[in-house]
């Protein structure tokens, strides 16, 4: 059985690519195709230094930079690979992955991260964050969206099979596409993490710097809880912006090596995380220390967090709901037991992920599991 794999673009290694990664582990004949890639030669282990097959956008202008101002060119660019050879395609989808061309032979499963954001949900928020709301760019920035959601919406019946990342995305796949999915959960390497009992006198909290990650309100609200300690692990665009918003109680720490980062979430009494996430990977991540989570009460997180046994929730992105949180945190702080909080992180293991991949694409394409 002939398999492809497709990805929307290699540039990083990040949530999507993680569970790449499994996948190619999975089927580690399969050919990977992607619209550019720019991984560095040192970080190509993760798709087993496969060759990627890329699209035009690989060798236009500042491609490795500003790839994604070649938004407009990606229907097409994406629908240009020719995959008529092989029998099963898997597509890693987040942009436009999904979008490629099959015939009635082959079977399409796509592993769905979200419908286009910044088409979609997102929508309003990023035209607002860009400034893009008026003025002739903006009008060129809408009209270029609004394409986008009809080209997007016309490919979900290339998709034979869609698996949602969390039972959030089902409900938006649902939505948008009009579409059932099934839920496979990322895979977590939380064998990487050792539960910690003893705690220190700080929260953390680890993001990229970027807008919808609402890093700036986790800092703020402990500028003005100046007895508590936070520190931020984390780099981006809007790190200087936040930096000058930190009180002397927060520690940015900008960027650290993974051991780092692993050293803080064992120790840390907390971790907070205010962004409303498709799934989100750091909040299972600390709960494989042992740390209890406060997170905003939307999105994935509702999925990998139980209230009030392994964390819990804030109501609003706002200031006034994230101290409320914290200080009823510290209140209950006791009841949170550190075995419990690392069992519930071990429900969203790798093997776990590849078990449950391999058992539904046999399941529908007739294969036993071997």
């Amino acid at each position: 059985m002939k398999v492809a794999v497709i990805h929307d673009w290699l540039v990083t290694y990040a949530g999507a690519e993680r569970v790449l990664e499994q996948i190619l582990q999975l089927y580690p004949e399969a050919e990977l195709y992607s619209l550019i890639d720019f991984l560095p030669a040192n970080r190509r282990d993760f798709i087993l230094n496969k060759e990627v097959r890329t699209s035009f956008i690989q060798k236009l202008p500042s491609a490795s930079k500003k790839y994604r101002n070649y938004l407009p060119l990606m229907p097409l660019a994406i629908e240009q690979f020719d995959l008529s050879e092989f029998v099963l395609i898997i597509s890693s989808s987040h942009a436009v992955a999904k979008g490629v061309i099959t015939n009635s032979n082959q079977l399409h499963i796509c592993y769905c991260y979200t419908p286009i954001r910044y088409a979609w949900d997102l929508y309003y928020q990023y035209l607002k964050e860009s400034g893009l709301n008026s003025g002739i760019k903006g009008m060129i920035a809408k009209f270029i969206l609004h394409y986008i959601r009809i080209w997007d919406y016309s490919t979900t019946n290339r998709v034979d099979h869609f698996i949602a990342i969390s039972n959030y995305i089902a409900r938006r796949i649902k939505k948008i596409y009009g579409r059932e999915s099934s839920v496979i959960y990322p895979p977590v390497d939380v064998n990487k993490f050792e539960p910690l009992s003893k705690k220190e006198d700080f929260y953390l909290t680890v993001s990229r710097m970027v807008p919808y990650k609402k890093i700036d309100l986790i800092v703020e609200a402990f500028s003005m809880m100046s007895d508590k300690r936070l520190v931020v692990i984390g780099d981006g665009p809007d790190f200087t912006k936040i930096k000058k918003k930190a009180g002397k109680n927060v520690e940015l720490l900008g960027y650290q090596t993974s051991e780092i980062v692993k050293d803080y979430m064992q120790k840390a009494r907390a971790f907070i995380f205010a962004a409303e996430e498709d799934f989100g990977i750091a909040p299972v991540e600390a709960q494989a220390c042992g740390t209890p989570v406060i997170a905003y009460g939307k999105g994935g997180v509702t999925e990998t967090v139980i209230a009030d046994k392994t964390g819990l929730f804030f109501e609003e992105q706002t200031l006034d709901s994230l101290i409320k949180a914290v200080k009823y945190f510290e209140s209950v702080e006791d009841k949170f037991d550190v075995v419990e909080i690392r069992k519930n992180a071990e429900r969203f293991g790798i093997e776990r992920f590849k078990k449950e991949f391999k058992e539904f694409v046999a399941r529908v394409i007739f294969i036993p599991v071997s």
